[in-house]
């Protein structure tokens, strides 16, 4: 056989594993294709009733969204996250949002028209009751869960968007997955922005207000944009209409209001990304490069419109060419070429800088100095009350009135030759103890069992004078 016939010839071991290697690819994207498929047990009739049952808002359903308003608010307003988690299980705004996204997949104009206007309805009615509560309300201060909802980021559009998809997406399997709906409207966080703006035109504030209406009109997008991108992907079915026009016109206008949302959606998107990576950028500038040796950063700020870092330093104050070096860096670093860096130091009292360390920078300076202080002046405490401890035992009744008692002995006691007083110090290599010593010598003529006698009694008087729990009295 020549050698060509040898390279061409496969024994019958060599292709039976070439068959088994295939048979395994073919069972993995078999595996995979089964774990991720959503077809098989998509539901898409009792969906789209689900849906539409959740649209209508009256009677209960209103009622139910006036008192989840009060308990999102109350929650809010004594910055209790537990209560705001429970007043966003019980609200029902999730519904009208799922069906402008299914509507507008499915091409039902008339589902459209009813999710928009319940929407509208329960958006007024959430921000009316809100602000009813907040005019009324005795506790009108800034707490952190009203401040969490006063402007959007990345990570609002991350969890809507995320959000929106496992929520269609439970709705959509047979048997509704409870569980996960009741997830998905703690996460997305419907309720406590409007309550927001509800607190924002009840004190005044407009910015407040409009911030945390943008947050909730960005969840709210980005739920239903999730909602029309799943329903397309599952192939739900159109709604048909008789009239050829009328299907070819609802169908622009279902096409045209997709864009509407998706276009500024991704634009809106963008931007918070952009922003979020510039604020990530400046504060790593800022703990990387700004240093010196002497000065420390007290605070720093950055303001993505302007394109603006301004840093607070004292200490040592750093010179022009450092400050200089940093700007170089500043213009080679990514993203932040355009970016204007503004140092203020503390040894300049004058102007702007004075202004600011007087209010905001001062505040910050000795909270932070509270903070950071509080546990070494804590541990500061407990090793000056230890040491106390110890000094009093090295020093055990210093103010001994050797005298008087040397004297009151001798009187009590015949036979006395000499008197005396000394601290013993004694350490098991796990304590120290100091011990109060007294030695006395006896006239020979004094008898064994008498000093022994004598001996006990001199240390129970010692005892009592002094008013010492431990001491010792020794013959010499």
């Amino acid at each position: 056989m020549s050698t060509s016939e040898n390279k061409n010839h496969i024994t019958p071991n060599e292709a039976e594993f070439e068959q088994d290697k295939k048979n395994a690819w073919k069972g993995l994207a078999k595996f995979i294709r089964g774990l991720f498929n959503l077809h098989e047990d998509t539901d898409r009739d009792a969906t789209i009733e689900a849906v539409k049952k959740d649209i209508s808002f009256k009677g209960h359903t209103a009622w139910i969204l006036i008192f989840s308003i009060f308990v999102a608010s109350i929650g809010l307003n004594v910055s209790s996250t537990a209560v705001v988690i429970g007043a966003m299980l019980i609200s029902p705004l999730m519904g009208p949002i799922v069906g402008v996204g299914l509507s507008v997949a499915i091409n039902d104009v008339e589902t459209l028209r009813k999710s928009l206007i319940n929407l509208g309805i329960m958006v007024a009615l959430s921000v009316l009751t809100a602000f009813l509560y907040f005019s009324i309300s005795p506790l009108t201060e800034e707490t952190p869960e009203l401040l969490a909802r006063t402007y959007p980021t990345i990570l609002d559009v991350l969890v809507a968007i995320f959000g929106g998809l496992a929520l269609i997406v439970a709705k959509t399997k047979s048997g509704t997955i409870a569980s996960v709906i009741f997830g998905v409207a703690i996460a997305t966080a419907l309720m406590p922005p409007l309550c927001t703006v509800g607190y924002g035109l009840a004190v005044g504030n407009i910015d407040y207000a409009g911030g945390a209406l943008y947050l909730f009109s960005i969840n709210a997008v980005f739920i239903a944009l999730s909602t029309f991108i799943v329903s397309k992907i599952l192939g739900f079915p159109m709604v048909r209409y008789a009239n050829s026009k009328r299907r070819r016109f609802i169908a622009q206008m279902a096409s045209l209001i997709a864009v509407i949302v998706i276009v500024p959606s991704v634009y809106l998107f963008y931007k918070l990304l952009q922003e979020q990576v510039f604020e990530n950028k400046t504060k790593e500038f800022v703990k990387e490069i700004i240093k010196y040796e002497g000065a420390e950063v007290v605070k720093s700020s950055q303001d993505y419109k302007t394109k603006l870092i301004e840093v607070y330093l004292i200490g040592q104050p750093v010179p022009q060419p450092k400050i200089n070096e940093w700007l170089d860096q500043l213009k080679q670093t990514e993203k932040l070429e355009e970016v204007t860096l503004r140092i203020y130091q503390g040894s300049d009292r004058s102007g702007e800088l004075a202004e600011r360390l007087s209010g905001e920078v001062k505040a910050g300076i000795l909270e932070d100095l509270y903070v950071k202080n509080e546990q070494v002046i804590r541990d500061k405490d407990e090793r000056i009350t230890f040491l106390e401890d110890e000094i009093a035992k090295l020093t055990v009744k210093d103010n001994i009135p050797f005298e008087a008692i040397s004297k009151e002995l001798q009187v009590t006691f015949d036979g006395i030759e000499q008197f005396s007083y000394s601290k013993r110090v004694s350490t098991n290599y796990e304590k120290t103890d100091t011990l109060p010593v007294f030695t006395v010598t006896w006239d020979k003529a004094v008898r064994s069992r008498e000093r022994t006698s004598n001996m006990e009694k001199m240390r129970n008087i010692l005892k009592l004078r002094l008013n010492l729990d431990t001491l010792a009295v020794e013959e010499r």
